[in-house]
């Protein structure tokens, strides 16, 4: 049992998602933000920015990345320290470590995590292959098959590289097969193109530690099924046994209604902006911590 003395809850939010499209240059990123802020501490915040921000109803992180809000930017950066993390998939390497963890290996809900199998060198092999990894989109894009696509299993195969060895294991037989079971929504395999799935299991190991569970709430996402978060929850919960189930509950709220949402929704925003343009090296500083902090303290 969970010893609910030692949970955590947290509010997520993301930035880049931009579903199935997942290669396109303009948006190489995306950003899964997390705080352990309580309401009443969020919502201080957000009514500090409100009247340095033009738009009052919705608060947007192109509006903090304006020249004239360095200020507040600094501010709301240097704020949150310790109270916040930032989870980054770059997409085009999430979808060339897709290709091995689909057709090399039984796909599991530790796909795109650190509980994964390593595909390093296939995976640097791959991810500027972008005419293979459109023909791999392309492939795995089920949602209105009932058969499986030979002209997209002949593209994949066509543009598939000859020169790096991992792919030998790729075989005609195993895509087909695996391209079945998701036709037939075969359930036990995380769906490939969706990256929130394990960007919210990064984020729960995260604040997690091996030492807690956590409570997720998370603004509203078609891509988090309620199927598809149990599944997580139970894989979660055996990989890290004999230590507390990483994910105990997923709420999903409008995030115009949950400050805390508010602000991961703005963390998400400048993290990736500062990730994927030429930050100065004070924001650089500012932005670290994020990324490579460590959970806080325990909360209950």
């Amino acid at each position: 049992m969970t010893n609910l003395s030692s949970w955590v809850e947290i509010a997520c939010d993301e930035s880049g998602f931009s579903g199935t499209n997942l290669l396109d240059p303009a948006s190489p990123v995306i950003t899964h933000a997390s705080v352990d802020l309580a309401i009443p501490a969020a919502a201080d915040l957000v009514a500090i920015l409100r009247p340095r921000l033009r738009h009052r109803t919705e608060y947007k992180s192109n509006q903090l990345l304006r020249p004239a809000q360095r200020a507040e930017l600094e501010w709301f950066l240097t704020t949150l320290r310790g109270h916040a993390h930032v989870h980054v998939i770059d997409k085009a390497r999430y979808v060339a470590a897709r290709v091995f963890e689909l057709f090399t290996g039984e796909p599991s809900y530790g796909d795109g995590t650190s509980l994964a199998r390593e595909h390093c060198d296939g995976v640097l092999a791959l991810q500027h292959r972008t005419d293979f990894l459109a023909a791999f989109v392309d492939l795995t894009r089920t949602k209105r098959l009932r058969l499986v696509d030979h002209a997209a299993v002949d593209r994949f195969f066509a543009t598939m590289p000859s020169d790096v060895p991992a792919l030998r294991e790729v075989t005609r037989a195993r895509v087909e097969g695996v391209m079945l079971r998701l036709i037939n929504d075969d359930r036990t395999i995380p769906p490939p193109l969706e990256p929130l799935v394990p960007a919210l299991a990064e984020t729960t190991l995260f604040w997690s530690a091996g030492q807690r569970s956590v409570a997720v709430v998370h603004d509203e996402q078609s891509a988090l099924t309620r199927h598809r978060v149990a599944r997580l929850r139970t894989y979660l919960a055996d990989a890290v046994f004999p230590a507390p189930p990483p994910l105990l509950t997923l709420t999903q709220v409008d995030s115009k209604a949950d400050p805390r949402v508010q602000v991961a929704d703005l963390l998400a925003g400048i993290a990736r902006h500062l990730t994927t343009r030429p930050a100065t090296p004070q924001l650089a500083e500012l932005l670290a911590p994020y990324l490579n902090g460590q959970p806080t303290g325990w909360r209950v």
